[in-house]
C-alpha cells in the first residue's frame, strides 16, 4: 500500500486521526511536523521566530521529500505544506491525499487555547482564521478526498478513509 497524506488546516485533526488510521493499516505513523522539531531540535515556534516562515517551509518541503517514497505510511503533514507546488505533486504521486477540514468556528474553538501555532501566535480571531482557509481553499481542494471533521469523532473520521479506500483497492 502506498502512503496517505493527511493534509488540512491548523486544529482539523490530522494527527489525532493520523495515528488511528495507521494503527487500522498496519502502518507506521510519522509527523512531519515532530520531523522538523526533532531534526531542527527546536520548536517549530522557534524556527519561526528565529529563521522566518520561508526557512520552515524549506525544511518541510525537505523532510517531506525524504518521506514521500515511504511504503504504508500515515503521514500528518503541517497546516501549510499544500502551499508549495512540488509538495503537493510529490503527495498525490506518492499515495493518497486526504484533507481534513472543519468550519472555521470549530477551528478557533479548537485552537483558542493553544500558544504554539506561529501563524496565529498575534492573531488568532475567527476573521484571521477565515481569511487563511480562503487562501489555502484551493491547495486543499486538490486532495483525492475531503472530509470534515466538524462534530465527528475520530473513529468516525477513520471509518470514512478506511471505506474510501476499500472502494479504491
Amino acid at each position: 500500500m502506498k502512503s496517505v497524506f493527511l493534509t488540512g488546516f491548523m486544529g482539523t485533526g490530522k494527527s489525532s486521526v493520523g495515528k488511528i488510521l495507521s494503527e487500522r493499516l498496519g502502518c507506521k505513523f510519522i509527523d512531519l511536523d515532530a520531523l522538523i522539531v526533532a531534526e531542527a531540535g527546536t520548536s517549530i515556534k522557534e524556527i519561526f521566530a528565529r529563521h522566518g516562515e520561508p526557512h520552515f517551509r524549506a525544511l518541510e518541503a525537505e523532510i517531506l521529500g525524504r518521506l514521500a517514497s515511504e511504503m504504508c505510511a500515515v503521514v500528518s503533514t503541517g497546516g501549510g505544506v499544500v502551499i508549495d507546488t512540488e509538495n503537493r505533486r510529490r503527495m498525490r504521486a506518492e499515495g493518497l491525499v486526504v484533507n481534513l477540514t472543519a468550519t472555521a468556528q470549530a477551528i478557533c474553538e479548537r485552537l483558542a487555547a493553544d500558544d504554539e501555532r506561529p501563524l496565529l501566535q498575534y492573531d488568532n480571531s475567527l476573521e484571521r482564521i477565515k481569511a487563511m482557509l480562503a487562501e489555502r481553499e484551493p491547495f486543499y481542494r486538490e486532495a483525492d478526498i475531503r472530509i470534515d471533521t466538524t462534530g465527528k469523532s475520530v473513529d468516525d473520521i477513520v471509518g470514512q478513509i478506511l471505506v474510501w479506500l476499500k472502494k479504491r483497492s
